[in-house]
């Protein structure tokens, strides 16, 4: 019950951050701040995008949970890098720690229900 509690939480996260890539105008005042190409914060919305609903359909098809799971790790382990290059600070690198080690718990649950 806890497990699938948070794909359902770790899911709706990823999905509504997803679309605030795409749309809002602070995320985009952010990436510009610390990527400074436009194409990555599509590129990164679009990824979560994917990842939240293949976390849902996971419930489903586990192998299909799992590869979204392993995705959004690699991502929140690539955004965890970025946030620790620019030195942002704890406050603003642990988000993406977080959801980077709830997504490798997640890969692990998957791969048990495969």
């Amino acid at each position: 019950m806890f497990a699938k509690f948070m794909i359902v939480f770790s899911s709706t996260s990823f999905l509504y951050y997803g679309i605030a890539c795409l749309y809002s105008k602070e995320i985009i005042l952010e990436f510009e701040r610390f990527v400074r190409y436009p194409w990555q914060r599509v590129l990164t919305g679009i990824l979560q995008l994917l990842g939240g609903i293949g976390l849902i359909l996971g419930l489903l098809i586990p192998l299909l949970g799992l590869l979204a799971s392993m995705g959004l790790s690699v991502l929140m382990l690539m955004g965890f890098i970025i946030r620790i290059k620019i030195k942002d600070g704890l406050i603003k690198s642990l988000p993406s720690f977080l959801y980077m080690i709830l997504s490798i718990y997640l890969s692990i649950v998957f791969f048990q229900w495969i």
